[in-house]
């Protein structure tokens, strides 16, 4: 009985997980699209935190590096979420009307 390489098991999880994630992602109502974004923010700030850890805990330079590099990704989707998010939350203030002219001023 052969067993499946735990590389190849990696690969069918990830192709999987693309997959699941392409259609949850583009099945959501619009409405819904702000409060996820808040919480992939939640999540990508955990990441950083885990990053962070495994960065400080790796004695390779390579992986030093690496760790860096996810803290720096991580941040900027965090930011970038919040940007996008605070964007989104603008676009369903109501506008004031201007008061009219008045006329012979």
């Amino acid at each position: 009985m052969d067993v499946i390489s735990p590389t190849l098991t990696n690969l069918i999880i990830f192709v999987l997980a693309i997959y699941v994630g392409y259609h949850v992602v583009w099945t959501v109502t619009p409405a819904l699209h702000t409060p996820l974004m808040a919480v992939t923010n939640a999540i990508s700030a955990i990441v950083i935190v885990g990053a962070m850890l495994a960065a400080a805990l790796t004695e390779t330079p390579a992986g030093k590096t690496m760790g860096v590099i996810a803290v720096a990704l991580a941040a900027v989707n965090v930011f970038g979420g919040f940007l996008v998010t605070r964007r989104m939350l603008e676009m369903f203030k109501k506008k004031e009307r201007k008061a009219p002219a008045k006329e012979g001023a």
